[in-house]
């Protein structure tokens, strides 16, 4: 059995990460394993990992030639699936901002994610609140089971703990320290011009005021969006830490005490910890209104306050104990919504839908293809 994995174009993370290593795992698999890189990602694969550098014609010929492809992400290049492929797109986030069709189109942007759609033999939906926006997004009519994420598996696991401990110790987070982990998204009138350009990337924390009321035992990690990550100016003397090529987001989830977002989608896998919330929406007319949308009112959902300025955001982070308090019913509901399938054995319902019990692996002359509508396991 040959399988091909794509996680953003080139990381070895997310949720084709949590499935490799639990394919890898099994006794009773017989199987090849390749990861699309890029030349600057190849080096940060662990030794032995096989690689090819995503849109080369080598990676082309691997995409053709495999039983079971795994993404994350459109594969947005010319190649064939073949008739014997499975590719289960497992998509990278539960929705908020309007995606794909849904979201106001750049001419031209979606014929290449386009083709690929109409290559996937099935698409994870982290919960049910978000099984139909995808569906619609997408346009996709094949199978949609609600199966939780399995990236997230590890921050219910018994390991949850050690695993803090060690990425604190990784990044240099002194005991007592609280780090702060900021999770923006990416602004497309900041990333792409009409012409097809790069424009600038802003920082709107005041990290000489963050520095000057907390910066004694609090800690400023930075998780940008892969969009932009590397245009993070160093800010010599506050205390911050760019963690945006850090692959292994669960971990930072479990490092940080608490997470300051404002429209990602990582508040919802943040939410599986318990941990508080903060959102700093400081464009939120101009983002909901002009740039993307939202699928639902966050004000009425978020778990956590919405703040406006970067002054009430440092006050937010210092007062975040009784904030807490304030807002436990509202995570309580937004945890209901959004994290009922966050179990610990999302990978595990996964693989019983691509390998069941008994069934031939994908690729074999006699593997059924997945058909049908929404599917949902069995939890």
């Amino acid at each position: 059995m040959k399988i091909v994995y794509s996680c953003f174009r080139g990381m070895f993370a997310d949720n084709p990460r949590a499935l490799y290593d639990a394919l890898v795992a099994r006794d009773d698999l017989d199987a090849t394993h390749t990861w699309m890189c890029t030349a600057a990602t190849q080096p940060t694969f662990p030794p032995g990992v096989t690689t090819v550098v995503y849109g080369t014609p080598e990676s082309i010929g691997a995409l053709e030639s495999v039983d079971l492809v795994i993404a994350n992400d459109c594969i947005s290049r010319e190649w064939q699936k073949s008739p014997g492929t499975t590719y289960l797109q497992t998509w990278h986030g539960t929705p908020l901002k309007r995606i794909h069709h849904d979201a106001p189109v750049r001419e031209g942007w979606l014929t290449g994610p386009d083709k690929d759609v109409a290559r996937w033999d099935m698409l994870l939906s982290p919960n049910p609140a978000s099984t139909d926006r995808l569906r619609r997004a997408f346009g996709f009519s094949g199978p949609i089971p609600e199966t939780g994420y399995p990236r997230n598996d590890v921050l219910s696991s018994p390991q949850r703990d050690g695993i803090r401990a060690r990425v604190r110790e990784e990044l240099g987070i002194p005991d007592g320290t609280t780090a702060v982990l900021y999770t923006p998204t990416w602004r497309d009138n900041l990333v792409l011009d009409g012409a097809g350009g790069e424009q600038d990337f802003e920082f709107p924390i005041d990290m000489a005021d963050f520095a000057d009321r907390l910066g004694e035992d609090h800690v400023l990690l930075v998780r940008l969006h892969s969009i932009v990550a590397g245009r993070l100016e160093p800010m010599p003397g506050v205390p911050m830490i760019d963690v945006s090529g850090y692959a292994d987001a669960a971990g930072l989830y479990l490092a940080a005490d608490l997470m300051v977002t404002d429209y990602s989608s990582a508040m919802f896998d943040f939410a599986i910890t318990g941990k508080p919330l903060l959102f700093f929406t400081y464009d939120l007319e101009h983002y909901r209104d002009d740039l993307r949308g939202f699928y639902f009112p966050l004000a009425e959902v978020a778990p956590g306050p919405l703040v406006r300025t970067s002054k009430e955001l440092v006050t937010a982070i210092g007062d975040v104990e009784a904030i807490t308090a304030d807002n436990v019913d509202r995570y309580a509901r937004f945890r209901e919504t959004f994290c009922s399938l966050e179990d610990g054995h999302a990978t595990d319902r996964v693989l019983d839908l691509l390998i069941p019990a008994g069934a031939p692996a994908p690729g074999s002359a006699t593997a059924p293809t997945p058909e049908g509508d929404d599917v949902r396991a069995d939890q």
